[in-house]
């Protein structure tokens, strides 16, 4: 027999995969969540040692029904027993506040310290806090007894033993002989009020029902004479009153029903000759679906004509005399078309009128008649109103009535059919704290919270921090996790240590935009390098030398990435042209070549290619400027232009590599505009700041850049963080191995 182990294969595999998400969470989010568990099992200790012991006192009160007057035994068997929800309402009266008044003014709780300082961690913690925002008058003798009622209640339990008719009366205390007196007490208190209450039931329960029933007989006369005069205003004999015709009111709305058929299928038909006459010429089975020969003729000819017209086009030119005259013939039959379907239209349009009228005519109809039938059935739902009000008061009558008899003829005798079984007695071991269970409860809760905080914390931190998430979510390739850079003044302002760097170099702004060649052998250069491993390979597979740097927010660093990635290819021999395309907030232009001219003016026919592009100095860089952008109001425009396309090919009749820093894609749509000018597009993305939904739709929103993307430039990456989240690109991976190769950042 083969046993198909695929399931469990299958069932083994997600169970690997949700264990290693689950271990990836946990690992990303693990100082919070130690923190969390280390708060819950602090707060679990504090409370054992703080917390005073408790002892437990339990006795047993049962409620007999055959503990009844003699009188009482003589009416129906049925009367000796007690369901559920009657010794569930003795459960309720035991725990009332009246019972409750009568033990803590008996034993003088009121005095007792248990009951008036507050116990244990929690009650401290409240009562410090009600201390210091609460007012400071002076706690009035009903208040003090409020609270000791309070924690009175907090300490008792009190249920019922499975189906008995057993009460189990539970007080949990700091001393054992309390507990116990507390037990007892609140049995005596609870027959005590049994007694009292069917005494005072008895004696009051006449005396109401008398004045019950009298007030009662007053209201069902007034009800019934109500419906005599009712009936002979409205001229009624009996309980059935003059309704609508249902048949007519059935016909109508059949009526209606077709009536309505046939003006949606007008309608139909309407709207779909103004779709066809929408189309430049219809296709067949829209003629013939009108059924029009004339049309079928026109299109005829015109497919005829159009065939001859691509021949002696193809044969003789666009331009010829004879193809000319077979195109003109071809818009006078589209003419004809037209003219013929907007008359079957017109027609359609009318019928389409008429049906719509007779549809609100009958549906006028229906309304009068339903109107008619709802005043000729007012006058019948008053009657039954009164009808229903005379008939439940007689009822109420009635019933006051039984019982009043019934109360006359029974006697009640003071007898309780409750009495203690099994007396309280001191317990000899304490019921709570127990270390155990603070201890488990306290690591199971810290756990859960734990995990519940990291699960939120992972689920609410809706950006991109790995590679593997950009992949994930983007699905495009993650070229480079590049480290964030900060000029000297923002370390000493975040108290960072400063490395050894190379002499002679003012850490600003200029040298982050060439640190990839200043720090040739730190992480950010290699992470450059990869940049550019994945363009040249991209070149070996597509002719792709244009490489536009995008992001989808301003800030998030695709200036710095495009500057250093084209200094780095300059620095090792290549012919490189870094251009900034960024018209809206030329930052590298800025940085460069303020107050020169550039692409605009070489678009504009200002200024020539030549006499725009500069070499940057100390390097071999070209750099060709955005020029005076600030007052064009459509970039866009510029960016679309052929002169463009033009200046972009002479580029690439010179350079090997021509790095674009182009706009952001969410703000503006520039990016959008540069299809025919860019072959592949590097995407920069903020680390741990950019929303997942915002480069989404960015990303949608531009199609062209999408399916160009060369990949995903991770940016200004926090490595001490990173370590949580990929290890092989936090600052422990990176001081182990790479840094043996070269220079420490």
């Amino acid at each position: 027999m083969r046993v198909d182990t695929s399931g469990v294969a299958e069932a083994r595999t997600t169970f690997i995969s949700m264990y290693d998400h689950f271990r990836q969470v946990m690992h990303r989010q693990l100082p919070l969540a130690g923190m969390v568990l280390g708060c819950c099992l602090a707060l679990g200790l504090l409370y054992y040692l703080t917390t005073p012991s408790t002892f437990t006192a339990t006795g047993a009160l049962l409620i007999d029904p055959h503990q009844a007057p003699s009188s009482q035994q003589q009416s129906t068997p049925g009367d000796l027993a007690l369901d559920t929800s009657s010794v569930q309402t003795q459960v309720e009266v035991l725990k009332s506040e009246t019972i409750t008044r009568a033990v803590i003014r008996k034993l003088n709780l009121t005095k007792d310290p248990e009951f008036v300082r507050p116990r244990g961690m929690i009650g401290a913690t409240a009562s410090f806090l009600t201390g210091l925002f609460g007012s400071s008058r002076t706690e009035t003798p009903e208040q003090r007894e409020r609270a000791v009622i309070e924690k009175f209640n907090q300490a008792r339990s009190i249920s019922r033993q499975d189906l008995t008719y057993v009460m189990q009366v539970s007080f949990r205390s700091e001393d054992p002989v309390k507990a116990a007196q507390i037990v007892n007490a609140l049995a005596e208190a609870y027959v005590d009020d049994q007694l009292e209450a069917k005494y005072q039931a008895t004696r009051r329960a006449s005396l109401w029902l008398q004045d019950r029933i009298k007030d009662l007989q007053s209201q069902a006369l007034t009800a019934e004479r109500a419906v005599a005069d009712f009936k002979e205003k409205n001229n009624i004999v009996d309980a059935g009153g003059r309704l609508m015709n249902d048949q007519q009111l059935a016909e109508i709305n059949s009526q209606l029903v077709l009536t309505r058929a046939v003006t949606n299928e007008t309608k139909a038909r309407y709207d779909r000759i103004q779709a066809m006459m929408a189309q430049e010429i219809p296709d067949a089975s829209v003629a013939d679906s009108l059924n029009n020969p004339v049309i079928i003729h026109l299109r005829s000819q015109y497919l005829e004509l159009a065939q001859r017209e691509a021949i002696w086009a193809q044969r003789y030119g666009p331009d010829h005399q004879a193809t000319v005259n077979l195109r003109t013939q071809m818009r006078e039959l589209t003419n004809s078309i037209r003219d013929e379907m907007r008359k079957i239209a017109d027609s359609y349009k009318n019928d389409y009128e008429i049906a719509r009228m007779r549809e609100e005519s009958i549906k006028q109809s229906l309304d009068e008649a339903v109107s008619q039938a709802q005043t000729a059935s007012e006058a019948q739902i008053q009657l039954r109103d009164l009808q229903r009000n005379a008939e439940t008061t007689r009822t109420f009558y009635d019933n006051f009535l039984r019982r009043y008899m019934e109360a006359i003829q029974q006697q009640s005798f003071p007898i309780s059919e409750a009495r203690l079984i099994s007396p309280a007695t001191p317990p000899l071991k304490k019921s709570a704290p127990h270390g155990s269970i603070v201890g488990l409860v306290s690591l199971f809760s810290g756990s859960i919270l734990a995990i519940g905080a990291a699960y939120l914390r992972e689920m609410s931190d809706r950006v991109l921090r790995t590679s593997t998430q950009v992949e994930d979510v983007l699905h495009v390739n993650c070229l480079a996790v590049l480290p964030a850079l900060q000029t000297r003044a923002e370390k000493i302002l975040k108290g960072r240590k400063q490395k050894a760097l190379p002499e002679k170099r003012d850490f600003d702004r200029l040298s982050l935009l060439r640190y990839a060649v200043d720090a040739p052998f730190s992480r950010y250069a290699e992470a450059i390098r990869s940049l550019k491993i994945a363009a040249d390979l991209n070149g070996v597979l597509n002719t792709g030398k244009v490489i536009g740097i995008t992001s989808t927010l301003p800030n998030e660093g695709k200036s710095t990435i495009a500057a250093n990635l084209a200094h780095l290819i300059a620095d090792a021999g290549g012919r490189v042209i870094l251009v900034d395309a960024d018209l809206r907030c030329p930052s590298l232009s800025q940085a460069y070549a303020p107050q020169r001219p550039g692409i605009a003016e070489v678009v504009s026919g200002g200024q020539s290619l030549d006499t725009t592009i500069l070499t940057l100095p100390a390097s071999n860089l070209k750099f060709l400027p955005a020029g005076a952008t600030t007052k064009l109001p459509h970039t866009n425009e510029i960016l679309a232009s052929s002169a463009v396309k033009i200046v972009f090919e002479t580029l690439r009749a010179n350079y090997d590599y021509i790095i674009t820093d182009l706009s952001p894609v969410a703000p503006i749509v520039d990016v959008r505009t540069t299809g025919h000018i860019i072959d592949s597009y590097i995407y920069t993305v903020e680390w741990g700041h950019t929303r997942i939904d915002i480069i989404r739709r960015a990303l949608s929103d531009a199609p062209n850049v999408y399916e160009h993307l060369l990949g995903v430039a991770l940016n200004k990456v926090d490595t001490a963080a990173q370590n949580r989240y990929e290890r092989y690109h936090g600052n422990h991976y990176y001081r182990k191995y790479y840094a043996k190769y070269g220079y420490v950042e």
